[in-house]
C-alpha cells in the first residue's frame, strides 16, 4: 500500500497540472469513443430499419430546401388533388408524425400522435409486445371505433382493450380510439435522411388512416403526410411528373429520391463525420501515450533516490507493473463512471423535459445502445492501459540505476 501512496503522489501526481491534463485527455479520449461507438450502433439500426425501402422502383419525397412553406397560399383543395392524382396513378406509403395533443396519462407525458397507411405498415413490420395487428379496413363515418396502436409508457394507462375519447386536431372532431396493440418497449422511427437519428414511440399513439380518413383531414395532416411520402413501384419518369402536379397544386417543389440516393447522400457526411472523431480519437490516444509515459519518466528521474531504494527494499518490477495496471485501471474506472452519468441524466433529462420523443426504458436509464458503447469504451482502455504499462515499463528499465544514487 505504502509503495502504491509514493508512486501515486510522488510520480504520477507530482506534476498536478500535467496530471489533471492526462485524466482530461483520458476522458476525452473515451468519450469520443463512446460517442462514435453509439453513432455507428444508431446508424446501423437506421440502416435496417429502413433496407425494406432500398428497392428498385421506391421514391421518397424530399421538400426542395430552396422552397418556403406558406401555409395561407396553400388552399385545401391544393392538397385533396395532390391526393386524387396519387390514388389514382401509385401505390404509396402514407407517414407522418409530431402530433401533439393533450391526454391524460400517468407520467403527465405530453403524447405524440402519429398517422400511417397500410402500405407503411406492411414496410415497417411494427413489432408488438402486446395484441394484434391494425384494421386499416374501417368505414370513417359508420364505425364508431378507430383500432389504434400505443407505445409501452402509455400502456400503463390505456391497457389492451381500453378507449380513449379525444378531439383529434387533424380531424377537428371527436373520435373514440380502441388500444388493439402494444409496441414492443423503445420501438423507434429513423429519419430517412439521417439513419442515426431517431425518435422513440414509448408515448405515441399510432393511428390507421385510408383514403377516406385523409380525405376528412385538415391540410396540416395532409401536408405532412407528403413530406417524406413513399412512392412505390413506379419510375423516375413517373415521380417527376408527380414533383410537377404537386408543384402546380402547392407552389412547393418536391424531390424524389431512392433510399439508395438517400444512404449515398447520408454516407458522404456520415463517414466524414465519423473519420473525423477517428482522427482526434488518435491525436489524443498519440498524446496521452506520450505525456503519460515522459510524465512517468521525469518523475522518476527527479525522485531516483526514492525509486532506487524502493528497489532496494523489495520492489521488483513485476510488483511495479501491477502498481501501474492500479492506476490506469482506477483512471478509467472513474472515466467509465464519469461517462455513465452524464449518459443517465440525458435520458433522465427526457423525462425532466416530458419530451416524448426522446424517453426510453432501460437499466438505470440506459437502453442498448448506451451499454455496448461502454463495454467498448471498456475494451479499448484494457488495450489502451496495456500499451501504455509496458511501454512505461520498457523505458524505465532502461533507466541507469546504481547505488551510487544514494551517496
Amino acid at each position: 500500500m505504502k509503495l502504491f501512496e509514493f508512486f501515486i503522489t510522488k510520480i504520477f501526481l507530482r506534476k498536478v497540472i500535467f496530471s489533471i491534463a492526462m485524466i482530461l485527455l483520458f476522458f476525452m479520449a473515451n468519450y469520443t469513443i463512446f460517442t462514435a461507438t453509439r453513432l455507428i450502433l444508431s446508424t446501423f439500426q437506421g440502416y435496417q430499419e429502413v433496407k425494406s425501402m432500398n428497392q428498385e422502383g421506391t421514391y421518397i419525397a424530399n421538400l426542395n430546401p430552396d422552397s418556403n412553406i406558406d401555409m395561407d397560399a396553400i388552399a385545401e383543395n391544393g392538397t385533396q388533388k395532390v391526393y386524387d392524382y396519387l390514388n389514382n396513378n401509385f401505390k404509396y406509403a402514407f407517414y407522418t408524425d409530431g402530433f401533439i395533443a393533450s391526454l391524460p396519462n400517468n407520467d403527465d407525458m405530453e403524447i405524440s400522435f402519429s398517422y400511417m397507411n397500410e402500405e407503411y405498415y406492411k414496410l415497417n413490420q411494427f413489432e408488438l409486445s402486446q395484441g394484434t395487428d391494425l384494421n386499416f379496413d374501417y368505414q370513417f363515418n359508420k364505425d364508431k371505433e378507430i383500432p389504434v396502436l400505443v407505445g409501452k409508457g402509455l400502456s400503463k394507462t390505456y391497457p389492451m382493450g381500453s378507449t380513449i375519447k379525444i378531439e383529434l386536431p387533424v380531424l377537428e372532431q371527436s373520435m373514440t380510439l380502441k388500444v388493439q396493440g402494444v409496441l414492443k418497449q423503445n420501438a423507434y422511427h429513423s429519419n430517412f435522411h439521417a439513419l442515426n437519428s431517431k425518435n422513440y414511440y414509448n408515448f405515441s399513439v399510432f393511428l390507421p388512416v385510408n383514403q377516406e380518413f385523409i380525405t376528412h383531414a385538415n391540410i396540416d395532416l395532409q401536408l405532412n403526410g407528403l413530406m417524406d411520402i413513399i412512392i412505390l413501384q413506379t419510375t423516375k419518369e413517373k415521380v417527376t411528373n408527380l414533383s410537377e402536379i404537386m408543384q402546380d397544386n402547392l407552389g412547393l417543389k418536391f424531390n424524389f429520391f431512392s433510399q439508395k440516393e438517400n444512404f449515398d447522400y447520408f454516407n458522404e457526411y456520415y463517414l466524414h463525420s465519423l473519420k473525423i472523431m477517428s482522427i482526434i480519437t488518435l491525436i489524443l490516444v498519440v498524446i496521452i501515450i506520450c505525456h503519460s509515459v515522459w510524465n512517468a519518466l521525469v518523475s522518476i528521474r527527479l525522485m531516483l533516490k526514492d525509486f532506487t531504494i524502493n528497489l532496494l527494499v523489495g520492489l521488483s518490477y513485476s510488483k511495479l507493473r501491477k502498481i501501474l495496471y492500479s492506476y490506469f485501471g482506477i483512471l478509467f474506472s472513474i472515466n467509465l463512471i464519469v461517462i455513465f452519468f452524464i449518459t443517465a441524466y440525458s435520458r433522465y433529462g427526457s423525462w425532466l423535459r416530458k419530451d416524448a420523443a426522446f424517453v426510453t426504458y432501460g437499466l438505470f436509464g440506459l437502453i442498448g445502445m448506451d451499454w455496448f458503447a461502454l463495454l467498448v469504451v471498456f475494451l479499448f482502455d484494457i488495450i489502451f492501459g496495456m500499451i501504455i504499462v509496458e511501454i512505461m515499463l520498457r523505458k524505465i528499465k532502461k533507466i541507469p540505476i546504481s547505488l551510487g544514487v544514494l551517496q
